[in-house]
């Protein structure tokens, strides 16, 4: 499966604005903690994946989830191969991702609120240290040119330009803004 996805830095009011005008529909609001791991055969960094164990908590209900994402597939968006698995007991994964020579490297934490817009999922981004971003994503067995150019054009109809996408993660931004500060 691959999760094609643009992001942009963007003010959330005038994103609301737009995507009230649409034919978008409210998903609902989360808050996630995200915990990045450094391998102990293979720097992440360098080959452009990442294992992450993302804690996503609602007004209902909290899930654990671990993520490994492959190296970007592509120049033209930040389309990777993704693999996730729901965890049913997050200080066992721990204990299980230490005692294999994994160890914590960043967290990462965000208030993201969610919006469906056709096949795709539009989600305003609010990131610790780092500020306010839009997102359009979805996932594909194989079509990644078509996807790529239909969240191209959700991001347009909400009025962003998908030509200042950012291709960094956010934990790649904070590690950059973490050097610079």
């Amino acid at each position: 499966m691959y999760e094609v996805e643009l992001k942009v830095r963007a003010d959330h009011d005038d994103v609301r604005q737009q995507l009230a005008e649409t034919d978008a529909t409210l998903v609902g609001a989360v808050e996630q903690a995200d915990v990045y791991y450094d391998a102990p055969d293979r720097n992440f960094a360098e080959t452009d994946e990442a294992l992450r164990v993302r804690t996503e908590r609602t007004d209902e209900d909290t899930e654990t989830r671990l993520t490994y994402k492959g190296p970007l597939v592509e120049q033209a968006s930040k389309t990777r191969e993704e693999a996730k698995t729901t965890v049913g007991d997050s200080d066992a994964l721990s204990d299980i991702l230490s005692g294999l020579g994994y160890e914590p490297a960043a967290e990462v934490y965000k208030e993201r609120t969610r919006f469906r817009m056709r096949e795709y999922t539009v989600t305003l981004d609010r990131v610790d240290g780092l500020g306010e971003f839009v997102e359009v994503e979805t996932e594909v067995e194989n079509d990644i040119d078509t996807a790529r150019e239909g969240a191209r054009d959700v991001m347009e109809t909400i009025g962003l330009d998908p030509d200042e996408q950012i291709r960094t993660s956010y934990l790649g931004l904070l590690l950059e803004e973490n050097a610079s500060g």
